[in-house]
């Protein structure tokens, strides 16, 4: 009898800043042997491509003409996710608390949105894929058979990112977040949001193992139907 072939699904996780999507994204395509697509870390590479050509990061035309003409490419190095930006390895260099900053204004752009959407699709299109951002499930992906929206509360976000800093404050890294999360659920394209069919999980207090052992469980179920 021969087996019925595996289904290749895609999967959308979203949630704001510092809510463990990346590391649980990584870790659930790891295990599950899919692509795993950081769209997050497209809006950093622009930002850092901004930063570096010293363009004014809310001047939209300029910045959606930077991020048009980056080439993308990921790929898993002994378990790691790689970033490279037009053959430059940016894995890094964009995750600095700037550059996160500067990601979340360029975002808000449209043109900029528009210019990475057609790439974040045709990523997704084939299925073997889990991606991770704000708006995957609302509106990069909104077909996907298994959406994921990670929270924590504010404290606890802030805490993570500011274990990540040896020379932060947490009080300002608390604030920062605070206003990431007021931009990004409040602008006009594709806010940071929930979507309807999404399974929604408070990280808060729980280990990343046991968040990622869930949504294996939940992927393999959706791939099983």
């Amino acid at each position: 009898m021969i087996a019925a072939a595996v289904r290749q699904i895609a999967i959308a996780v979203d949630g704001p800043a510092s809510s463990g999507k990346g590391t649980v994204a990584r870790r659930v395509a790891n295990r599950l042997g899919f692509q795993l697509v950081d769209t997050g870390a497209m809006y950093r590479t622009v930002a850092l491509a901004a930063l570096r050509a010293d363009v004014d990061l809310n001047d939209a035309a300029a910045v959606e003409q930077i991020a048009r003409g980056i080439r993308f490419r990921f790929a898993f190095n002994g378990g790691d996710l790689t970033v490279e930006a037009d053959g430059e390895d940016v894995t890094e260099v964009i995750r600095d608390q700037p550059v996160g900053a500067a990601a979340s204004i360029v975002a808000t752009h449209a043109g900029v949105r528009t210019a990475l959407l057609g790439l974040q699709r045709a990523l997704g299109a084939g299925g073997g894929v889990v991606m991770d951002g704000r708006d995957i499930g609302t509106v990069v992906l909104p077909s996907a058979e298994l959406k994921v929206y990670l929270d924590a509360s504010l404290d606890a976000r802030a805490e993570r990112r500011w274990r990540q800093l040896p020379d932060g404050d947490f009080e300002q890294v608390r604030a920062e977040l605070a206003e990431r999360d007021r931009r990004d659920t409040s602008r006009a394209i594709a806010p940071l949001a929930c979507a309807d069919e999404a399974v929604r999980i408070d990280t808060t207090g729980i280990g990343v193992e046991s968040v990622v052992e869930f949504i294996v469980t939940l992927a393999k179920a959706r791939q099983a139907r």
